[in-house]
């Protein structure tokens, strides 16, 4: 397995699959994101499964995204012949408005020159490779289930001969081809028309998405690509995965292997509201129904994160029959961070709220329902700011008083006020204002420390922490401050868009750019990235992709950028 995460990825905002740089589907999930993988060499070479295809050595592979699109090609070329592999997975609108991304994925086979040779290596593994793989091959699909889990089913057609891919024997391409790997049997006749109209309605969907999307003066491509990418990992219903991926570890070996196919109210919001400025406020429309159901309805108490449907219990196993990325163990899936208190959450949330009520307010019921969801919020906070929390790292140790967790409770209470001013619920405004003001004072008091010149990671030590640079985009502090100037400084690595935003906002803009010009040559040959990166090797670690990471890619890329309205009239 490649040392760098060199995936493209497919998906349908239902489910998605990475593809190697060789065209080789190492991880899918069916049919839904969380569910369980039925590709998973990414996590056990031997068990996992995958699908591929073998060609002679002398071939020469390479791989991009089809324009403005999440449509990946990956060319195979030799002095004999060529031909590309288009993946994607169904997604457009069908009629009433309705959306159609069924719980499949075309491989359409473009024949471009020449008789190219190539071995199908079609290996599924249903059910984290859990059982044993029993596989039929019938007149019209090849039929998978693992032993383990019979009910769920698998389904591979194809145009080319079924026996000789089950066989793994040679096939020579004359024509274009196609192959459908689908959850559910088809009840309509599949061919290579079907599959071309597929692929056009997808085309055309993805086209017209980015359309809607703002265009920027420099790096709208990376902007474009970020975007693509979050649209991507949000379900249908509104929810936002944090990654589409289980257990790649922060560093190989590492122990610290999550899953992360879970929408993290932190993550969400930060990923929604910048979707949101840039142009698809359907998608805030989206969460802010999704948080709705999941809060208003239920009346019970706030968690960090949720299942993608909005459930509430995520336990977390570990898979000990996989070796793991790099032989990293455990394998988990679940995540028992669920059971954390995470005070900084609220604030990230309230924020986008606030830009909700303030930019695109739905109808009266639809306004009091998020009235109510504020107050109820806001009483929490109130209630637990002065308590002591896991912070934004998640730390799996004892709960501390975190300086972050305390400003994003300031952000909350600050922007629960301003939505009481735009609601005229003035009492409501004039309470939460003076919380706001007594967290502000007891951050001042309590976690300025004239020792290292900055602001502390928690009340109780003198450790830096480069997510309290979030303090100026927030409001809490100004960029003049000599408090908040001084510390770009002294927090460098650990999150660097942060970093890069801090600096250009004190001034310093030249070192900035530098700096994001390098990050972003980090970034995987199409144009991704995980959660870290390892700066003295650029490999890329973590899960993968990391919403987190190009919803801070984005917004720092805008701050060297002004909108390109020139073309603004032709949209549609």
């Amino acid at each position: 397995m490649d040392n760098n995460l060199n995936y493209g990825v497919v998906g349908n905002c239902r489910t998605a699959a990475l593809v190697s740089a060789r065209g080789t589907i190492e991880w899918m999930c069916l049919p839904d994101f969380d569910s369980p993988s039925v590709f998973a060499s990414l996590l056990d070479r031997r068990k996992g499964g995958c699908f591929g295809f073998d060609v002679a050595e002398e071939y020469r592979i390479s791989q991009a995204y089809i324009p403005h699109t999440n449509i990946l090609a990956t060319t195979f070329s030799a002095a004999e012949g060529e031909f590309v592999i288009l993946d994607f997975m169904p997604c457009y609108r069908s009629r009433r408005d309705e959306h159609y991304m069924p719980p499949e994925l075309y491989r359409y086979v473009r024949w471009v020159r020449g008789r190219p040779r190539l071995r199908v290596h079609y290996a599924p593994a249903p059910d984290y490779a859990r059982g044993r793989t029993e596989q039929t091959v019938t007149p019209e699909f090849i039929e998978s289930h693992s032993l383990s889990d019979p009910k769920n089913r698998l389904y591979l057609y194809a145009s080319l001969p079924l026996g000789k891919i089950a066989r793994r024997e040679e096939i020579v391409l004359e024509r274009d081809e196609f192959f459908l790997l689908s959850h559910n049997e088809k009840v309509i006749p599949v061919d290579i028309e079907r599959e071309k109209l597929e692929y056009c309605r997808t085309l055309v969907y993805w086209l017209n998405w980015t359309n809607r999307t703002k265009r920027f003066t420099y790096y709208n491509d990376v902007i474009e690509r970020s975007l693509l990418t979050l649209k991507l990992m949000s379900y249908y219903n509104g929810a936002v995965l944090a990654a589409l991926t289980t257990s790649l570890p922060e560093s190989a070996g590492d122990v610290r292997n999550w899953d992360y196919r879970f929408c993290w109210l932190r993550d969400a919001s930060m990923s929604i509201e910048t979707l949101f400025r840039i142009g698809h406020p359907g998608a805030a429309a989206r969460f802010m129904r999704f948080i709705q159901s999941t809060f208003v309805n239920t009346h019970e108490p706030y968690q960090i994160m949720y299942g993608i449907r909005g459930e509430r219990t995520l336990t977390e196993t570990t898979l000990d029959h996989l070796s793991g990325y790099r032989n990293s163990k455990p394998v988990r899936i679940g995540n028992d961070a669920y059971h954390q208190r995470q005070n900084d959450s609220f604030g990230y949330l309230m924020d986008l709220i606030y830009q909700y009520y303030r930019l695109m307010p739905g109808s009266l019921d639809e306004i009091e329902d998020m009235w109510e969801m504020v107050k109820n919020i806001l009483s929490t906070v109130t209630e637990e700011w002065r308590k002591p929390d896991k912070g934004i790292w998640e730390i799996r140790g004892r709960s501390r008083q975190f300086v972050s967790s305390k400003v994003m409770c300031w952000v909350a209470l600050d922007r629960g006020a301003k939505v009481a001013d735009l609601l005229g619920k003035n009492e409501y405004g004039r309470r939460w204002r003076r919380e706001a003001d007594d967290i502000r004072d007891d951050v001042m008091k309590n976690g300025w420390k004239e020792e290292i010149g900055s602001f502390s990671q928690a009340y109780d030590n003198l450790a830096l922490d480069s997510s309290l640079l979030l303090m100026e985009p927030y409001g809490f502090i100004e960029a003049t401050d000599p408090r908040y100037s001084r510390m770009p400084a002294s927090a460098f690595t650990i999150c660097t868009f942060w970093l890069i935003r801090a600096l250009f906002v004190i001034g310093e803009r030249e070192e900035a750019r530098r700096l994001f010009d390098g990050v972003l040559r980090c970034a995987n040959h199409v144009g991704l990235f995980s959660e870290d990166i390892d700066f003295d090797t650029k490999e890329l670690l973590g899960n993968f992709p990391q919403a987190y990471s190009h919803l801070a890619l984005v917004n720092t890329a805008v701050l060297f950028a002004e909108e390109d309205r020139s073309l603004t009239f032709v949209r549609p």
